[in-house]
């Protein structure tokens, strides 16, 4: 990765973060915690690793992403309309009534969504099936699935990372936000996915764990995913909930709550501020 290309992702992804504050305040509802943690990966997959086309998301050939953790619209929301899926003028229509861009993602209504997701742990086995097919028609597209650590509380999860090992799925890829929080508190004392990385390796996966807002970490991992062969690969990456956000870093209560006025101000003010330093680099 260049220095050039490494500047671009981090400008893009300070974007993405104001687009998620601008969507759940304008929505007055949402999950801005899990967006904000997630911001980099989205940008690294939509403007890097992904083979998309905007203009034409339905493209039969096209990378597949599958929001698993679908509360998070608001950041792959974001990601969407920055690369040209539709106008970045509507995400503050998050949610309001007649708005195509509901609380969770949409495939019949929303440009680039390529899965329904909302109901926890539904999202990976989605995946797999794409995944599984894609091989069944002897397609080369991958297939990327993105899980909260708290949703991998879900015994459904266990049961498409077993099903996705014994047929070999090495074109699905699985990204496992750690931050390290989920609705009711830190996931280690709601329900202890950990240790997470050895729970995977034992069901036959290659594991590649990161620091989720390290671009150069990041984009090591999915080169690595890439060239695993016969085995599907899981990012496990570190992240901070909040990311961005001062007040909302590291803060359960941010996981399902929208900013107020002041707060966006606040938040607006400082992912512009970390806008121009990137810029000035």
């Amino acid at each position: 990765m260049t220095a050039s290309e490494k500047k671009q992702l981090m400008a893009t992804a300070c974007k993405v973060r104001m687009g998620v504050i601008e969507g759940t305040h304008g929505a007055k509802a949402g999950h801005p915690g899990g967006s904000l943690s997630a911001a980099d990966v989205f940008t690294y997959l939509y403007f890097k690793e992904m083979n998309v086309d905007p203009k034409n998301p339905k493209w039969e050939d096209r990378d597949r992403f599958v929001l698993s953790k679908g509360h998070t619209a608001p950041g792959l929301y974001a990601a969407l309309a920055e690369r040209g899926f539709f106008p970045v003028d509507d995400l503050p229509t998050l949610r309001h009534i007649d708005s195509y861009l509901q609380g969770h993602p949409n495939m019949n209504t929303v440009p680039g969504v390529d899965m329904s997701t909302g109901s926890l742990g539904q999202g990976i086995s989605c995946a797999a099936g794409m995944a599984l097919a894609a091989k069944h028609t002897g397609k080369s597209c991958r297939v990327y699935a993105l899980l909260g650590d708290g949703e991998i509380q879900e015994g459904q999860v266990w049961e498409a990372f077993m099903l996705a090992r014994h047929y070999g799925l090495d074109n699905l890829c699985a990204v496992i936000d750690n931050n390290g929080l989920q609705i009711d508190g830190p996931v280690d004392q709601v329900m202890s996915p950990y240790p997470i990385p050895d729970k995977l390796k034992s069901f036959g996966w290659n594991v590649v764990e990161i620091d989720g807002h390290d671009f150069e970490q990041i984009e090591a991992a999915f080169a690595q995913a890439r060239e695993t062969k016969e085995v599907p690969t899981a990012i496990v990456m570190k992240t901070t909930k909040g990311k961005g956000v001062s007040y909302m870093e590291n803060q359960a209560g941010w996981h399902g709550k929208a900013p107020n006025d002041e707060e966006y101000k606040i938040a607006m003010d400082e992912l512009k501020a970390q806008l121009a330093e990137v810029e000035a680099m």
